[in-house]
């Protein structure tokens, strides 16, 4: 003890509190100083562990009265908890060592790299150490090259650029890829070419990215984490945490995403491939509709116009445990008449913070000399009598007067009426329900708010509003009053909670897609919210737990609720939530608690309580974020948010076992370890592993689909190419049907050939659009107008056919026309030669078949209608979409927190925090035009929540809650869409009698408006039309389309089919086969589309 004194040899009246604060037996007093006089005594003195508050307060009382003192006080001094500061497991060095790895450009470098943060004009020659975030290296004329990258230490962002002449080596620029870590040594110049800093490198080397290492022996799982999937709110990639995950050695891990499962597709198949247990579950809003949100509580048979108490406290703060009261004020009344006044400022022992008395004007001068607060209640207590009180969020007045009465051994058990409650249920209109809100709204006259007894008097005066009404509703006695609540109490005002759900096996899984669906379908209020009722109903297979400082049970401990209301609350939970002190820690800086010991000690409370209960209490990160550095992102969604705390440290990252048992040293290292070690691992051994999506299709049933299929094919190819159709024919049927039977895809062929004969029924023709095309199947079945064979001519009379195979032709429409050498028939010209793999995919890589109709626009609706009819109403849903932060968005969120907080950076930094924002989760939507079906036999839930599009209450449309595409192995998409191009041609088939199906794609003249607008008498230089006359021709009436067409000249049908695939996706078409073909170096048809 290094010479000091034992504390317990100083004040052997302690020893019976020998275990507090680490163990009295190892703490020594440093320093005593003594007011004879004041008869006060202070006392610095070293303990083994952080202590508590409460530990500190029956140190201080003990000594107090052992050597009848005034005023005892005690400053401690403890150990202060570390972060694990261990090596890496891998061979990485930690950013600021001297480098390692190969030299890819110049020469070795042994400098120690600077952080980018403090680069500018002045610092010349540097090295750095990061990331490549972007790399723009290009080349240029006469054989040099440009190479330039963004490299990124997270602390700030600088472009890297040289110019490499004709006889430089150029292989540095094949090196340097998005993602790489590197060293650069070189020197910080402006470059007027990107007008910024720039670093001019002399010498580059390969890295190793340091990542922090999980060292512990036993590995702790988090079961609380939020992914880019928490709108708004979080950054974590599902498939980069799974990742750190396995690196870590952790076995398994959670995702609770705020009141959504839309992680759950990506968590799991990061879970596969990582081999890490994925934990499905969702932090959900959660709400008391049962015995949570009262207006009366406690128990009377007093008749309405008895006599009641109203009244209102001030305070020095909002937490019950930790401020006392300053003033009290009640009146009693009964049928609108005031009997009786009280009043009476409270010593609250400790000064009176500034922000309070400018709220309630109460001085701590005001209160020198007042009752304690003791003797304050007490008064109160004779006051009120046996009559029920009344008050305005009657739960925190109620509630400090309780914590002083159990601080004094007082017995306070009053019936009380909450006036908060009991205006949410009879003044619907209103919104919002503080007092002054509620007074204005029934007329009543204005008053001094935050004051006692004028608060008193108006809750009075609100409660005489609303008895005659309560009477109007049925009530007699105060019990009624409760009854009449329920009755029209409303779930949409009502305050919710945070809770953790956890799924533990399949049927908690569907269960938790039917809380999900009915919180956004039926208790959807501002946010998805779950009542206690729902989850009753639904709690098979789920465990629940308190979850965060938004938790009921952290609030009530917050608020200094009585054991007895802790216990009741902690019962209905399967386990027991804390966090680190930090997650907490803006109720610290706010104010509303004094320091961090009193949330250790909340966190004890909670411990405690799980202790008495036998309920497992965990310790979660609350993770928004993957690691410390990432926070300045979130920083940067919470500005865009207009929080007025965005900048407020809160380090919510995903932690090491060893950092979460530092976190909770001040429990005790074995009771640290069962927090963070032991009962995570406990949680994440009961849940099953769980496949979320099964492997095989699940599609609808149509009666007889597979035959009718089959009878559609055969009959259609028989009436085309005859009874005997030739082997090209014939085989290519059979592999495509043998193939579509096989997999049971009968019923997406059937589907969509039901929904196009019911379009062609009502006069509107049908746009197959994509893939489709490619099979034969599909023609023949009425689905597409598109023959996929080799280009053939087939007689309509007789079904000769004569197929061309040796590529002289690209389509049937391009060939001459001919007559049948059988019967003299002109012939038919058709076959679009593609194959049969480009619509259902190559062995070992299959894919589900996607059929895309383009319906009218005017039939659009009629065609979802028939698709409900066909499957039913209740398994037909909209195909769900999510919406992302686009960069331009996210690029918009970066400049203008810059700009707000006068920061100035490099682009490379600006492009840097932008792409940290791009992909999160901002709202949802829905396909334009998707449908998912599912099987007659099963519900949605089996699959996914649903859900209403962009969280729109009102929307009479359902959603898929999850993204369509990863449900499409397993579920009937339908695509129908509508477009113009359907309706237009009706309108042109009415206008001129002539059948669209009927007009030859080889006519001469139609052909030539693509190169010319002569045809349509217009000249080739009017600055509209350009130089075709294709303006008004789908897909080729843009500028782009119509400049492909100048380039090349099509006089072929084939050609057209051609240049329509090359314009569309990025780059296939500018400068890439556009300069094949203008340089000469290949021709339309020997141009090979990527898309192909």
């Amino acid at each position: 003890m290094s010479g000091h004194t034992s504390f317990l040899t100083i004040f052997p009246g302690c020893a019976d509190l020998k275990d507090c604060c680490g163990g009295l037996g190892e703490a020594y007093v440093t320093d005593v100083a003594i007011d004879e006089e004041e008869r006060t005594l202070s006392i610095c003195a070293h303990f083994a562990a952080m202590p508590s508050m409460g530990d500190i307060a029956q140190l201080t009382e003990r000594i107090r009265h052992d050597y009848v003192l005034s005023e005892v006080s005690i400053v401690p001094e403890y150990p202060r908890p570390k972060l694990a500061t261990s090596p890496a497991v891998s061979a990485a060095s930690r950013p600021g060592d001297a480098p390692k790895g190969d030299v890819i450009f110049g020469k070795a470098i042994k400098a120690k790299p600077v952080e980018m943060r403090t680069l500018s004009m002045d610092s010349g020659k540097v090295t750095v150490e990061g990331d490549v975030i972007a790399v723009t290296s290009r080349t240029v004329k006469n054989g040099g090259a440009v190479l330039c990258f963004d490299i990124t230490d997270r602390t700030g962002s600088i472009r890297v650029s040289k110019f490499l002449r004709s006889d430089d080596d150029k292989s540095v620029i094949d090196a340097v890829e998005v993602g790489k870590h590197l060293f650069v040594q070189g020197e910080v110049i402006f470059s007027k070419y990107d007008d910024d800093i720039v670093i001019d490198p002399r010498n580059i080397m390969k890295g190793k990215k340091y990542i922090r290492p999980d060292e512990a022996e036993e590995k702790r799982v988090e079961l609380h984490m939020h992914t880019r999937f928490s709108a708004l709110d979080a950054l974590t990639d599902p498939e980069a945490i799974v990742a750190r995950a396995e690196y870590w050695g952790m076995p398994a891990i959670a995702v609770t995403d705020h009141g959504v499962a839309q992680a759950f597709p990506d968590m799991w198949k990061a879970g596969k491939k990582h081999n890490v247990k994925i934990i499905y579950g969702v932090e959900c809003y959660f709400l008391n509709d049962m015995d949570g949100n009262s207006a009366v509580i406690g128990k009377s048979k007093l008749p309405l116009d008895t006599e009641f108490v109203a009244f209102d406290i001030e305070t020095t703060g909002l937490n019950a445990a930790n401020d006392r009261m300053t003033e009290i004020g009640a009146v009693i009344f009964s049928g609108g008449e005031i009997i009786r006044e009280f009043n009476t400022f409270v010593d609250p022992q400790m000064p009176i913070p500034a922000d309070i008395t400018e709220l309630t004007g109460i001085r701590s001068s005001d209160v020198q000399g007042a009752p304690l607060e003791d003797e304050a209640l007490r008064m109160f207590m004779d006051f009120v009598g046996e009559r029920p009180i009344i008050a305005h969020n009657a739960h925190f007045d109620v509630g400090f007067m309780s914590a002083t009465a159990r601080r004094h051994n007082i017995r306070f058990t009053p019936v009380f009426l909450d006036t908060l409650a009991l205006s949410q249920a009879l003044c619907p209109e209103l919104k919002r329900f503080k007092l002054d809100i509620v007074s204005n709204h029934l007329n009543l006259p204005k008053f001094n708010h935050h004051r006692a007894s004028d608060d008193a008097m108006v809750v009075a005066r609100i409660m005489g509003k609303f008895l005659p009404m309560l009477a109007a509703q049925g009530a007699k006695t105060v019990d009624d009053i409760e009854t009449v609540y329920h009755s029209l109490r409303r779930t949409d005002v009502a305050k919710t909670y945070h809770m953790i759900l956890l799924v533990l096996n399949r049927k908690g899984l569907k269960n938790l897609y039917e809380m999900i669906s009915q919180s956004y379908l039926k208790y959807f209020h501002r946010v998805p919210t779950i009542p206690k009722s729902l989850l009753i109903q639904h709690r098979e297979g789920i465990l629940v737990g308190s979850a965060c400082g938004m938790g009921e049970l952290y609030g009530a401990v917050m608020k200094g609720a009585s054991d007895k209301e802790l216990e009741k609350i902690a019962s209905f939970y399967d386990y027991l939530e804390i966090q680190p002190i930090c997650n907490n820690g803006f109720l610290v800086e706010n104010g509303v608690v004094k320091d961090e010991t009193v949330l250790q000690d909340y966190n004890r409370t909670i411990l405690n309580l799980g202790k008495k209960l036998g309920k497992m209490v965990i310790a979660a990160s609350d993770v928004h974020f993957l690691d410390p550095e990432d926070e300045q992102y979130r920083k940067i969604l919470q500005a865009a948010k207009k929080f007025s705390d965005a900048d407020r440290d809160c380090p919510i990252y995903f932690r090491t076992t060893n950092e979460m048992l530092a976190e909770f040293a001040y429990l005790g290292k074995e009771t640290a370890r069962e927090v963070v070690i032991t009962n995570t691992r406990a949680i994440a051994d009961m849940v099953e592993p769980i496949e979320l999506l099964p492997k095989d299709l699940f599609p609808p049933k149509i009666e007889h689909s597979a035959e009718q299929l089959k009878e559609l094919v055969y009959d259609k190819m028989h009436r085309i190419y005859g009874e005997t159709p030739p082997a090209i024919v014939q085989e290519r049927v059979d592999t495509e049907l043998n193939t579509i039977l096989s997999h049971h895809y009968d019923v997406i062929y059937m589907s969509a050939q039901k929904l196009v004969q019911n379009s062609l029924e009502h006069g509107y023709l049908v746009g197959s659009r994509g893939s489709v095309g490619s099979s034969i199947v599909a023609y023949m079945s009425g689905i597409t107008e598109v023959n996929s064979l080799p280009p053939h001519y087939v007689c309509p009379k007789c079904c000769h056919s004569e197929f061309v195979e040796d590529g002289s032709f690209g389509c049937g429409a391009d060939m001459p026309e001919k007559d049948c050498p059988e019967c003299g028939t002109r012939m038919r010209r058709d076959g679009f030669n593609i194959p049969f793999e480009t619509f259902l995919g190559f062995p070992g890589n299959e894919k589900t078949p996607d059929i895309d109709l383009n319906f009218s626009g005017e039939y659009q609706a009629k065609a979802h209608k028939y698709t409900e009819v066909l499957f039913g109403s209740d398994h037909v849903f909209r195909a769900g979409t999510i919406g992302t932060l686009a960069e331009k968005t996210a690029f918009g969120y970066v400049k203008k927190y810059l700009e707000e907080r006068g920061i100035q950076t490099t682009k490379a930094e600006e492009n840097r925090l932008t792409l940290g924002l791009v992909g999160i989760k901002r709202t949802t939507g829905q396909h334009p035009g998707g449908l998912v079906v599912i099987p007659q036999d099963m519900d949605v839930t089996d699959f996914c929540p649903v859900q209403h599009p962009a969280d729109d209450p009102n929307s009479d449309i359902i959603t898929t809650h999850f993204e369509y595409h990863c449900m499409e192995a397993n579920l009937l998409k339908l695509d129908e869409l509508g477009h113009d191009d359907p309706t237009m041609i009706r309108m042109m088939e009415d206008m001129t009698g002539v059948d669209a199906k009927e007009i030859s794609l080889s006519d001469p003249e139609t052909m030539s408006i693509f190169t010319s607008p002569e045809v349509l008498g217009l000249p080739d230089d009017d600055p509209i039309i350009g130089q075709t006359g294709s303006i008004g021709v789908p897909e080729f009436g843009t500028p782009f389309t119509r400049q492909m067409l100048v380039d090349t000249q099509p006089r072929a049908f084939d050609t057209l089919v051609r240049l329509s695939g090359f314009s569309h996706g990025t780059d296939v078409w500018a400068g890439n086969i556009h300069d094949l073909i203008v340089n000469g170096v290949a021709d339309v048809n020997q141009a090979i589309g990527c898309r192909d």
